[in-house]
């Protein structure tokens, strides 16, 4: 699997899900039909921080070999985030008669990222084959 992609995806989603999360949270808010408040604002600027981090420690290590034994914190961070994050997207879009587009697109981004992280952390990268 050609990890460089996959940390390059992820790396621009987090990233640009973070600068939004950051930078514009009161217009999420109100995206979402909810109603601003001081909490609920700090709340996604401070988890817009941790979508930027790890946007960031993603696209550092892009040039890196990932799977199995190589890398096993990045890999077991990713596929934990998504996966996590995945069910809980997932069991709202279930439980809830009014989960927004949004909420499905989320849902189907995050399950495809943990299965494919989950690829990643539980199979043994294939070297590229040098010619001497």
């Amino acid at each position: 699997m050609n990890t460089k992609l996959l940390m390059t995806a992820s790396s621009v989603f987090m990233g640009l899900a973070g600068i939004g999360l950051s930078f514009i949270p009161n217009e999420i808010i109100e995206i979402t039909g909810q109603e601003p408040n001081k909490m609920l604002t700090l709340l996604l600027q401070l988890t817009g921080a941790l979508y930027f981090g790890f946007a960031m420690t993603n696209w550092m290590a892009k040039g890196v070999l990932i799977g199995g034994v190589y890398s096993r914190p990045l890999a077991i961070g990713n596929f934990s985030h998504f996966l996590i994050a995945g069910l809980a997207l997932v069991k709202t879009s279930l439980n809830s008669n009014t989960a927004s587009t949004y909420i499905f697109i989320m849902t189907i981004v995050y399950v495809l990222f943990a299965i494919l992280f989950g690829y990643v952390l539980f199979m043994h990268p294939i070297k590229k084959q040098t010619n001497l």
